[in-house]
């Protein structure tokens, strides 16, 4: 009967944790090229652009933009998302580094960002449309 109980429990247990993986979003490239991107590229009174530092010597590091162009091209832009993805937990704004870096630490955000603190509240906007694709907004 323990033996019963113990295999039932496991299974319960594995098929949660499946569930669980299943339901996290899914982060949206073209809302991220569209709406992410440009945040990075955002002039801030006082501050580097995200881009200015994340384009060289950062542990996370975004394409450089060859001179003569303003943006990144689908390609690179699929780059950066790949690098984006290591400091995300899609579905959880509040566990995820490109969020909670920037943000100032009475807001909830961590102790130190080497650029400084872009945003003193999750309410900012700029943090409210980082927040909603890391939810899984798409592109409507």
């Amino acid at each position: 009967m323990r033996a019963v109980i113990a295999v039932a429990t496991a299974v319960l247990v594995v098929a949660g944790a499946a569930r669980a993986q299943q339901a996290a979003p899914t982060l949206d490239f073209e809302f991220f090229r569209t709406r992410i991107q440009p945040i990075f590229m955002a002039k801030r009174e006082g501050l580097a652009r995200c881009y200015v530092c994340h384009s060289q010597g950062t542990p996370l590091v975004l394409q450089r933009i060859p001179e003569g162009r303003t943006a990144w091209n689908e390609e690179e832009s699929r780059k950066n998302l790949e690098a984006i993805r290591r400091v995300v937990t899609p579905g959880n704004p509040q566990t995820s580094r490109l969020l909670m870096m920037p943000l100032a630490e009475d807001a909830g955000g961590r102790d130190f960002h080497p650029g400084g603190k872009h945003w003193t509240s999750q309410s900012d906007p700029e943090w409210r449309v980082l927040a909603d694709w890391v939810r899984g907004a798409t592109v409507k």
